[in-house]
């Protein structure tokens, strides 16, 4: 028999995070805990306004599986119960993790796989002034790739500003759908100059046609337009790549999923987070082996991180312990 806890809790961030939709000074994540016998597995998951989530819908929703899962609810049974989403990673996750203890095997043993290597993950430069944005990129230009939340018409200044910076750095960007095609059409070529390798949801999803007819000179990588494996129909012809991110999937079970069959179409593989703690990380850390981008900075933007989270050496990430999750 299965008992499921759930708490609620908030994570001070070192700075203010301002993307195109607005600001955070905190993150405020949902934590399910699954405990068979005197063993628990924990999965965390941070819900998302743009996809019409708060922590009480999140809460409510993976509460209502409560006697499901007391009665022997698994994994698989879990993708069809809930959609996809923050609440079903939380459950999907802890679900693993409690699996792993219950087996005494690391996640990677369970899912047949290498053992996993070391990572190198991008930076993120909130969205500010240029002015405010070189000084940030000043401050992290070390890094060997950072990548910047951009916004509107300004956007040109803004990665000058950083490139000026961080000349060495390999750059990023992220629109955060607040593009149209004409501010499109205007940028990219700029941003080449600029050596911008990579640009993440120029424009609002379900608004996104025009980028199967216009060039892309720099890879373009769908976030927004891309939830689960059976986004993917939709983005082929007009994305490069597509950003997984597990509060999208609905968890571990499903970004894998996502991220073989998004290969099988020809797209590249960016695995992404939102801003929370190195529980959140430690299953994308195991999507993101073999990535072509990896952007898993969240616990760097944290005041502080949990006990036993993961280990940044600058911007290279060690592999979850066991004491962390899976």
């Amino acid at each position: 028999m299965t008992e499921l806890t759930l708490s609620r809790e908030s994570w001070p961030l070192r700075e203010v995070f301002t993307i195109s939709r607005g600001s955070k000074r905190q993150a405020d994540v949902v934590v399910a805990a699954l405990r068979a016998g005197d063993i628990t597995g924990y999965g965390e998951c941070l819900p998302y306004a743009r996809y019409g989530e708060s922590v009480d819908s999140v809460t409510e929703q993976i509460a209502s599986l409560e006697s499901d899962l007391r009665n022997g609810l698994d994994r698989l049974t879990l993708q069809s119960r809930l959609p996809a989403g923050a609440a079903r990673n939380a459950l999907d996750c802890a679900l693993w993790d409690l699996e792993c203890k219950l087996y005494r095997q690391r996640i990677w043993q369970r899912l047949t796989l290498p053992v996993p290597h070391t990572l190198e993950t991008a930076y993120t430069l909130s969205l500010d002034t240029p002015e405010h944005m070189r000084h940030a990129a000043e401050k992290q230009a070390h890094r060997p790739l950072l990548k910047l939340k951009l916004a509107d018409q300004h956007d040109l200044e803004r990665v000058a500003a950083v490139r000026a910076g961080a000349p060495s750095a390999r750059l990023i960007v992220d629109a955060n759908e607040g593009w149209d095609e004409a501010l499109y059409t205007r940028l990219v070529p700029e941003l080449v100059k600029l050596g911008v390798t990579m640009i993440e949801q120029p424009m609002p999803a379900g608004k996104d046609e025009a980028l199967a007819s216009l060039p892309r000179p720099i890879p373009i990588c769908a976030d927004e337009s891309c939830h689960d494996s059976h986004s993917l129909a939709g983005l082929v012809g007009r994305y490069d790549m597509v950003n997984i991110k597990l509060d999208k999937t609905g968890g571990l079970t499903e970004a894998l999923r996502l991220r073989d069959e998004a290969v099988k179409h020809g797209l590249k593989i960016m695995v992404g987070c939102m801003v929370s703690t190195s529980l959140a990380m430690a299953p994308a850390f195991i999507v993101a082996q073999g990535a072509d981008v990896v952007d898993l900075d969240g616990p760097l933007l944290l005041q502080r991180d949990r006990d036993n989270g993961l280990e940044y050496q600058g911007s290279i990430i060690n592999p979850p312990s066991a004491a962390l999750w899976g």
